[in-house]
């Protein structure tokens, strides 16, 4: 990716399920407090740098985030954006849409069915296998590379975006 865009789309990791506890501030599973630390050193070794992290209010991203970031040198900006909570492919998009020019690599860590619905509709090309994988099952602390040759984020289109690469914690080993 050279004069293009490049989103990163990053489901939560594994979060728990206390009883009584609101949907908003369900922390982090055992194994996601696992998951999360080891998809941040990926993206660190990989050099999956991002301009901008955009990161979903809910306690489980949160801490994943918090988890992730440890990992890197120097973490990106970071914006908490309420609408990445419980929301829809569109507006995941739309909030995209928004960004500046200058923000060429962005990190989204948010929820499904969202985040898995936004990668299906961004996604024209790609490697078979990673596209397969992604269509099957797009679990907690999957992440999701997709390249785009458009100058500005507001021209994201469906169908425009190329899976760079599909990695799940379980693909990490």
């Amino acid at each position: 990716m050279t004069h293009g865009r490049r989103l990163l789309l990053l489901r939560h990791a594994k979060s728990a399920w206390p009883e009584g506890v609101a949907d908003k501030e369900r922390p982090l599973a055992p194994r996601g407090e696992k998951a999360a630390p080891l998809m941040g050193a990926y993206l660190a070794r990989e050099r999956l740098k991002t301009d901008l992290a955009l990161v979903s209010p809910a306690r489980r991203t949160q801490e994943s985030w918090t988890l992730l970031r440890r990992a890197w040198p120097k973490a990106p900006a970071r914006l908490d954006i309420d609408d990445l909570y419980e929301t829809s492919a569109d507006t995941i998009l739309a909030v995209i849409r928004t960004l500046q020019t200058d923000r060429r690599s962005v990190l989204i860590l948010g929820h499904n069915p969202g985040l898995e619905d936004l990668a299906r509709l961004l996604i024209g090309t790609g490697q078979p296998e990673a596209r397969e994988q992604l269509e099957t099952k797009f679990p907690t602390c999957g992440l999701a590379v997709i390249d785009f040759e458009v100058k500005s984020w507001a021209k994201l289109a469906p169908g425009s975006g190329t899976l760079e690469r599909f990695v799940t914690p379980k693909t990490l080993g």
